[in-house]
């Protein structure tokens, strides 16, 4: 049950071993758990949602389609054996300067948002997020706000009314 979250505390960069490249990778396998988190706050799972957190681990890490796909695999199993996102958050929080942040926050609403709605669970988990990587929370707005009107641009416009 915890082997995947111990996988992935062993795989955490040591601060005797400030190796760049395991720093990398743990910062991305803590984004993506993050946004997995944020994409299993629904009862389902959907496409689209799983699309957004490929498209999300792509552009913030330059990562081809299936390192995409293979981390955010990794990352689905990890959020569903861990308790707490604080590990996560915390690395990040270390790691990364505000705009990055904002960013992965900016990210995870956009996954949210995928599906057209924002849940009161997904709400909640984004808010939590936001605030364990100490994002300011008129910043944590704006990432909403822009995930929001970027879904709603992307959503199929209703057909005329016709006679």
């Amino acid at each position: 049950m915890f082997k995947a979250l111990r996988d992935f505390l062993e795989q955490l960069p040591h601060l005797a071993d400030p190796d760049p490249q395991a720093v990398e990778r743990a910062l991305q396998r803590a984004a993506a758990v993050m946004l997995a988190e944020v994409m299993r706050a629904d009862a389902t799972v959907r496409p689209v949602e799983r699309d957004a957190v490929h498209r999300a681990l792509r552009e913030q890490f330059a990562l081809s389609a299936d390192e995409a796909v293979d981390l955010a695999e990794q990352a689905t199993r990890t959020a569903a054996q861990s308790t707490d996102l604080f590990e996560f958050t915390s690395l990040v929080d270390a790691h990364l300067d505000m705009g990055q942040k904002i960013r992965i926050v900016e990210h995870m609403c956009r996954v949210a948002y995928a599906d057209g709605t924002l849940s009161d669970h997904e709400r909640h988990i984004l808010w939590r997020i936001a605030d364990l990587l100490h994002v300011p929370q008129a910043a944590y707005v704006h990432a909403r706000t822009r995930a929001r009107q970027a879904a709603q641009e992307t959503q199929p416009k209703p057909a005329p009314a016709g006679r």
